[in-house]
């Protein structure tokens, strides 16, 4: 075989090795390092307005859950399993003191005290006091409900936003979930892949230009088709920012930045690349190691109305065709075709990638610090801390 046989041979599939992932920083269960690093901070697990009479199934980090608001209004989380025989307290009765088991009416509230058992002597008074059933601890802001699954004595404040908390005259709140912010339907909750294949997307500027310019059509706004000229910033709140500049063909100068910031929380400004500050926070939450949702709050005009999301002329993700997905691709496409947790270990970064690079080595040594029993980067236990000052934004240069 001569030299340049050997060379046409360079890169054959036949030698490729056994891909891998990195679980340091996409495996989110209890006891892995990532799922430990999340569990110190506060998850958006459902829209307020979605928990009501009836008790909600809830997975997130990989562990089942039982969801429901008692008749005073308060909202519990708790394990699924009735700690009496077993029974899921998703087939359990709202009360005006907690939820009941449908087998033997044992009643908890909503932090797991058992406060009656119908069935033993004396309401099993002297046993009953010692009966817990394994909760988590929720609060309720912006039209979400949040949960803490970390250790109790790490409980930190729960994060607030300042452009959440400004809301002006004839402006609202709304909070939606699904997977638009993924590229899906509005009938669609949950992503099947990993959730950092969605959340470092953010720190990837590069994509608007391809993915949802040239090679979908525009998705968004011609503006987006300009390549930018990009700097990363890592930033002392918790994450990091990127800063796009773009010289526009109308004249215009515009800087667009964009956060992230830790665990999930992704801040990116108006698509339609509206002046100002951004007007919503998202968070990408992991379901388990290979599926994800997407919460968000934004302030809207009190006139606002959800509108029909297109993704073609005509037709929403959803109603499109194989064909269509393949011509017309975004995010969904290109994230969840990367498998359920892509495989790093195939990756080539390149110098356009600085973001993600930057991003997993930042994950990384905040995973060492909880590892070593220290508090991470975003979290505060001080209530006169708890705001964080929102800088993302499309601004425009004179």
């Amino acid at each position: 075989m001569d030299g340049t046989e050997n060379t046409r041979n360079i890169g054959s599939a036949y030698h490729m090795g056994q891909p891998s992932h990195d679980a340091t920083i996409t495996e989110v269960g209890r006891g892995t390092p990532c799922g430990e690093w999340m569990r110190r901070y506060w998850h958006p697990v459902s829209l307020s307005s979605r928990v009501k009479d009836l008790p909600l199934k809830i997975r997130i980090l990989g562990e089942d859950l039982v969801l429901f608001r008692d008749k005073k209004g308060k909202v519990g989380l708790v394990h699924p399993r009735c700690v009496h025989r077993g029974t899921e307290l998703y087939y359990g009765r709202v009360e005006e003191g907690g939820i009941r088991c449908c087998y033997h009416g044992w009643l908890f509230d909503t932090e797991g005290r058992c406060t009656d058992m119908p069935c033993e002597p004396n309401n099993g008074e002297g046993y009953r006091q010692n009966v817990r059933q394994p909760w988590y601890p929720v609060e309720e802001k912006y039209g979400l409900v949040f949960a803490y699954m970390g250790p109790p004595e790490k409980k930190p404040i729960l994060p607030l936003w300042s452009n959440l908390e400004e809301v002006g005259p004839g402006e609202k709140l709304i909070a939606r979930n699904g997977s638009i912010g993924a590229g899906g339907d509005a009938t669609i909750d949950i992503v099947p892949c990993n959730w950092l294949q969605d959340w470092e997307n953010v720190m990837d500027p590069f994509h608007l230009p391809i993915l949802h310019t040239a090679f979908s059509g525009v998705q968004f706004v011609p503006e987006f088709g300009v390549m930018p000229t990009v700097a990363w910033d890592y930033d002392p709140d918790g994450g990091m920012k990127y800063t796009a500049h773009r010289d526009l063909e109308d004249g215009r100068k515009v800087d667009r930045v964009t956060y992230v910031h830790f665990p999930h929380v992704r801040i990116v400004p108006s698509t339609e690349l509206a002046a100002g500050q951004a007007a919503g926070i998202g968070w990408v939450v992991p379901v388990d190691d290979t599926h994800f949702t997407l919460f968000a709050a934004q302030k809207v005009p009190n006139d606002f109305k959800p509108v029909r999301r297109e993704r073609i002329p005509g037709k929403t993700w959803v109603e499109m065709s194989e064909e269509e997905h393949q011509r017309f691709p975004g995010d969904w496409e290109a994230q969840v075709s990367q498998g359920a947790i892509t495989y790093h270990s195939d990756e080539h970064l390149a110098a356009s990638d600085r973001g993600i690079r930057m991003l997993r080595k930042l994950m990384k040594e905040q995973i060492e610090i909880v590892e070593k029993g220290g508090d991470p980067q975003g979290v505060t236990f001080d209530p006169a801390k708890a705001v964080h000052q929102v800088k993302s934004g499309n601004f425009f240069l004179k």
